[in-house]
């Protein structure tokens, strides 16, 4: 465990510039979710979905905001793994760095088919598999060359998702006020209408936030990648300033548009409400357009899960809780020492060892979808609230610490301190529970809380026969 709260120097590149970390934070958690897993959103809540992204929304917020403030203090490449080894010891830093590790390499897969299923729609004579092949390759040179081309890559892929959204967003409120050739002002029909505002009462609202907490899954990134970036501390206090307000409107303003312009009646589970928006204002070619902002999103989320996913199993290498030959980097291909010394470069070895996994996770999407695969997306499924309770956890027990030994690196302060870290923990075992409650997702937490468990397991095995020694 580390003593110090000194942050140790990164044997990592430091290529990332400000406007890469921005777009991150803007971009990383605008995925597929949002465009066409919102439908099955706003199908149990009706318009009240606006209130469960308001609430998951402001649960996002608050893990970003207390992640924030802890990579501003301590920047390092396995951000909460890191943290959390600090605040509880090895047995936190080591299981939530796996079970992130694992989540990522898993949904990676989901975002791979996800794409290829498009693009092989576009180009039937390429094969599913062909197109998967295609963009793993693709995204391991792009991370394997040098951080700054997935900067580059995200950047891109971020001002294109964020540049549908808020044209999205211009057109859906011309549209409601009647400025828009051949329409008419809306007013709140929509709202009020098919059984008013929470057709299916505060119940239907809280459906809705299981439904959606999950695409603000993500935001996590931006924290991993400010230590490779050349001021973290400054860069990551406003990626993170910059993107929790934005994100907030982008999620909450764009269903707010799709309730008040369409009858919520009429959405359907797995069609895209931003499609039937579209379709319904005149915007021709409406469902290929939102095709390739979809498509755009699953291979943003894909370059930033493998990403995400090297960085943190190169950082439980250099902590001792993964093998030590994944801390090779590039460069000359010398060890972690003498790269620390000489600016540090891209830990190849472990971008392999993340991209390896993923592709055997996609191989048995492809051929086990409804069998191995799923139990092994089960497995992962509330393994992000797992990994939020111990931030905020880690955030209650480092904040007192930082104050006392290190208060200048307090540059980013979470709000309302401690009392609102209690609320977004209180609110995130509420979620688990109703999870439980609820049929479909309860499967999600057992399976979910067994692959907490093993790691738990190992960790502590780990811890006894260090003590041992």
């Amino acid at each position: 465990m580390h003593d110090s709260l000194t942050p140790e120097p990164e044997p990592l590149s430091h290529g990332l510039k400000q406007r890469h970390l921005t777009m991150l934070g803007l971009g990383g958690v605008i995925g597929a979710g949002l465009f066409v897993g919102s439908g099955a959103g706003i199908a149990v809540a009706g318009p009240g979905i606006v209130v469960s992204y308001l609430i998951a929304g402001v649960l996002a917020m608050l893990v970003m905001r207390m992640l924030g403030e802890m990579s501003a203090a301590m920047p390092a490449s396995g951000a909460f793994s890191v943290h959390a080894e600090r605040a509880l010891g090895r047995w936190a830093g080591f299981s939530v760095g796996w079970l992130y590790w694992f989540l990522l390499v898993v949904v990676l897969a989901v975002e791979a088919t996800g794409a290829a299923r498009i693009a092989h729609g576009w180009a039937p004579g390429v094969p599913q598999w062909g197109w998967v092949l295609v963009f793993m390759v693709v995204f391991t040179l792009a991370n394997l060359a040098s951080v700054k081309n997935f900067g580059e890559f995200e950047l891109w892929f971020a001002a294109l998702k964020v540049g549908a959204i808020v044209l999205f967003l211009v057109l859906g409120v011309l549209a409601i006020v009647g400025w828009l050739p051949d329409t008419d002002p809306v007013g709140l029909a929509n709202l009020t209408g098919q059984g008013g505002f929470l057709p299916n009462g505060w119940a239907g609202v809280v459906s809705g936030v299981l439904a959606v907490v999950f695409a603000f899954g993500g935001l996590e990134v931006v924290t991993i990648a400010a230590a490779e970036s050349d001021d973290p501390a400054r860069n990551v206090a406003r990626a993170v300033r910059s993107a929790v307000w934005r994100i907030l409107l982008f999620y909450v303003g764009s269903m707010l548009v799709i309730v008040t312009l369409l009858p919520w009646t009429s959405m359907e589970p797995g069609e895209s409400p931003y499609v039937a928006v579209l379709d319904a204002i005149g915007v021709p070619g409406a469902g290929q357009i939102m095709n390739v902002v979809v498509f755009v999103a699953l291979l943003s989320a894909l370059n930033a899960n493998l990403y995400g996913s090297s960085r943190m199993v190169f950082s439980l290498a250099e902590r001792g809780e993964a093998p030590k030959g994944l801390l090779r980097v590039s460069r000359r291909g010398s060890p972690r020492g003498s790269e620390a010394e000489s600016g540090g470069g891209v830990p190849r070895r472990a971008v392999l060892a993340s991209v390896a996994f993923g592709f055997v996770s996609v191989l048995l999407n492809l051929k086990w979808p409804d069998s191995v695969f799923l139990y092994m997306l089960n497995a992962v499924g509330a393994v992000l609230l797992f990994v939020w309770a111990l931030i905020a956890v880690s955030q209650l027990r480092l904040r007192r610490r930082i104050e006392r030994e290190a208060p200048e690196t307090l540059t980013l302060r979470m709000w309302g301190f401690p009392w609102l870290t209690w609320v977004a923990l209180a609110a995130m075992g509420a979620v688990l529970v109703l999870m439980l409650c609820d049929d479909a997702a309860r499967p999600q937490v057992l399976w979910s809380a067994a692959a907490t468990g093993a790691v738990l397991l190992v960790a502590g095995v780990r811890e006894v026969r260090t003590k041992r020694r």
